[in-house]
């Protein structure tokens, strides 16, 4: 198979996607989502009342990003999104969309040949110290600071057979995305074998 089309920037709230993922999409020539911008409103305010999100929160969000991801591959466009994807169940989401098992979409409607999205996961680790003192001095977000240790619970980190690169976010930003660029470059032909 083919280097990636997609640059899946995960981790938990604070982790720094936003940040890293517009560097690397400005870096590479390819398109940017934040996965927060497409929250809906239920979400959001779910979320900014101390509720942590569930599954069934998070299901019909991740079956919305799936369907720009392929769009947007299926007219060639190559796309990096910071998206927290905490769960395998949640990152097959983005890759397979309603076809994902165990976790399913609703059928969104039906696509003649859809596109294969090929998705290299870059996970951005930190401790919990570290990125509960991000959040606090981060300011307007609607995620709260004091369901951090939620998604430090949800977390499911990449594993093999996933195709994936873990960098801690105590490096800073240029090392980080030095880190990223050379990992694409080293493993363009032989991601997918």
């Amino acid at each position: 198979m083919a280097a990636p089309n997609v640059l899946l920037v995960m981790g938990v709230s604070g982790s720094g996607k936003s940040t890293i993922g517009t560097l690397l999409a400005s870096e590479l020539g390819w398109k940017f989502y934040d996965a927060d911008d497409y929250h809906p409103e239920e979400n959001r305010m779910k979320m900014g009342k101390g509720m942590p999100l569930n599954d069934q929160d998070r299901i019909p969000w991740l079956c919305n990003l799936h369907d720009i991801l392929q769009r947007d591959v299926a007219s060639g466009q190559h796309v990096v999104l910071a998206c927290s994807a905490l769960k395998k169940g949640y990152r097959d989401i983005l890759i397979h969309g309603k076809n994902s098992a165990p976790l399913k979409c609703d059928e969104l409607g039906k696509e003649e040949k859809p596109a294969e999205v090929k998705l290299l996961v870059v996970h951005l680790t930190g401790s919990f110290e570290v990125i509960s003192g991000r959040l606090l001095r981060r300011q307007g977000h609607f995620m709260p600071p004091k369901l951090l240790q939620s998604q430090f619970d949800t977390l499911e980190p990449p594993s093999a057979p996933e195709n994936f690169i873990q960098i801690s976010v105590d490096k800073s930003l240029s090392e980080i995305i030095a880190i990223i660029m050379e990992s694409l470059k080293r493993n363009e032909n032989h991601l997918y074998e």
